[in-house]
């Protein structure tokens, strides 16, 4: 592929290199490092005057150092000359604070696309964002892709009886996601109701549905504390699931997160590797990935290429 570089940031090199792999490409010589007062400093190490430029960095870990990196990473290819610099974010940073939930609220994830736009982006690649209105908040074009495909083949390859399962939707904000996946496996959805208190923390849980005697699959954007999640599997089962699994795009898995699922009666939780999870998978068995590099491979190779991407909304490379 002529004219294109790939950069990784410092967030999640596996994946990155992972992308590069699959499209036959090296990664880009570029380096990151922080001067001793803790300022980010990059250095891009080859030529991009007039290349197409993308730069895979995720909204993860150290996710105010990771966004100042790539906001500067951005700016370096756009003052040396890039014809176009796309930035490949598959977790969205700030994504959650998306309205004035309250008095005094932010919009952090509008001020984090301003940001984007001025540091010099052209084009964002992101996946399964919080709010699809997200994609409003930018003025330059945002392809916001799906893992959806790649958990339905997960699920009819790993579940044998997923013909006998109903998806669950763990809030009210997640049913246009589950009923969408409940359409293309022919099955039943469920939703649980939740009430909140204060963030982070869930108050009661009210289930919309009849999960008896079936196999359970709850499904959502993204998974933090896991609070949420592990009560809805508690609720599931004491409404007769037989089983419970969880298919989460962004495992975050912050704080408790990791003792709550080891203590929760998951069969297994499913997430992307949209953030590494090699650490979380040592110290949980339950924890199994989905690879997505593919599904963002191809998407960078069909932007580059000028080809549509809507074929990956509902199918898995191959």
């Amino acid at each position: 592929m002529p004219n294109i570089v790939l950069f990784s940031g410092s967030s999640h090199q596996d994946l990155s290199q992972r992308v590069a792999d699959r499209l036959g490409l090296e990664l880009g010589k570029v380096v990151t490092k922080k001067f001793s007062n803790q300022e980010t400093s990059v250095e891009i190490g080859e030529s991009v005057r007039g290349e197409d430029v993308y730069i895979i960095q995720s909204g993860c870990g150290e996710i105010n150092d990771n966004l100042m990196e790539l906001l500067i990473m951005i700016n370096a290819c756009k003052i040396a000359s890039a014809s176009r610099v796309t930035a490949v974010i598959p977790c969205f940073p700030y994504a959650r604070q998306d309205k004035k939930d309250k008095s005094r609220a932010p919009i952090s994830a509008k001020l984090v696309a301003n940001m984007l736009s001025v540091a010099g982006a052209d084009h964002i690649i992101t996946m399964d964002l919080h709010a699809s209105q997200i994609q409003g908040f930018f003025d330059i074009p945002v392809d916001n892709l799906y893992a959806e495909p790649a958990v339905l083949q997960w699920i009819r390859e790993n579940i044998a009886e997923w013909r006998n399962c109903i998806i669950v939707s763990p809030d009210a904000g997640g049913a246009k996601r589950v009923t969408s996946i409940a359409d293309r496996l022919n099955v039943e959805f469920a939703l649980i109701h939740k009430e909140r208190k204060k963030a982070n923390e869930v108050d009661r849980m009210v289930l919309v549905g009849d999960v008896k005697d079936r196999v359970a699959i709850l499904v959502d954007d993204m998974a933090d504390t896991c609070g949420t999640i592990c009560h809805a599997a508690d609720k599931l089962l004491s409404a007769g699931a037989t089983k419970v699994y969880a298919i989460l795009t962004h495992g975050i898995f912050s704080g408790p997160a990791i003792s709550r699922i080891n203590n929760a009666a998951f069969e297994a939780v499913v997430v992307t590797n949209t953030i590494p999870q090699e650490d979380k998978m040592r110290h949980c068995s339950k924890i199994q990935v989905i690879d997505i590099s593919m599904i963002l491979a191809e998407a960078i190779r069909r932007t580059h290429n000028g080809e549509s991407v809507s074929y990956l909304f509902s199918h898995v490379p191959l």
